[in-house]
């Protein structure tokens, strides 16, 4: 199996001609077991991320401690340096699993619909297992922040069918590119 992107027509839409607005994207990895030689899902990201023609702008792996995530994405996210911020990790039902606790607190405003659409992609790969998954995702500073789980296949189906279309300028009838600050006026 390839750990290449899938290339799909857009899903409800179409990509219309013209250039890329490239996004700055960050990829935390949430893990008290992984290290940067070991962390594949936050590999596939920023691999499938540079791909697409953004910018990996950041990369780091924290332990499955609140405080330590949100650190890390509040830097991030207050930090103008990035436009998005992606973590894998954290999402599941056991009890180190706290990246929904430690992230929506901070959601300025939620994004309901990611939750449903990604649950829907999963559930097309891994059936009902999917419900063992809080993603999740909101804005927090104006930065977009989607929390996808931990695992490779969780990843891809993420990333390939939902997240990609939404950080890309040419995804219409809309985008989120047209909502970031920085970027409304390209």
């Amino acid at each position: 199996m390839s750990d290449a992107p899938t290339q799909l027509p857009a899903p409800g839409g179409k990509l219309i001609d013209g250039p890329l607005i490239p996004v700055r994207i960050a990829v935390l990895t949430v893990s008290d077991t992984r290290d940067e030689e070991s962390d594949t899902s936050g590999a596939i990201l920023a691999g499938r991320i540079t791909d697409a023609g953004h910018a990996c702008a950041a990369r780091a792996i924290v332990p499955d401690d609140v405080e330590a995530i949100r650190a890390q994405v509040k830097a991030w996210t207050a930090g103008g340096e990035v436009d998005a911020v992606i973590t894998t990790g954290g999402t599941g039902l056991t009890g180190r699993d706290v990246t929904p606790e430690a992230l929506e607190p901070l959601f300025d405003k939620r994004i309901e619909g990611f939750s449903v659409i990604f649950h829907h992609v999963s559930y097309q790969t891994i059936g009902l297992s999917t419900l063992q998954s809080r993603a999740t995702a909101g804005l927090i500073d104006g930065v977009f922040v989607f929390c996808l789980p931990g695992s490779n296949g969780a990843v891809r189906d993420g990333w390939d069918k939902v997240i990609r279309w939404q950080l890309d300028s040419r995804h219409k009838p809309c985008n989120m590119v047209e909502l970031m600050p920085r970027l409304k006026e390209v």
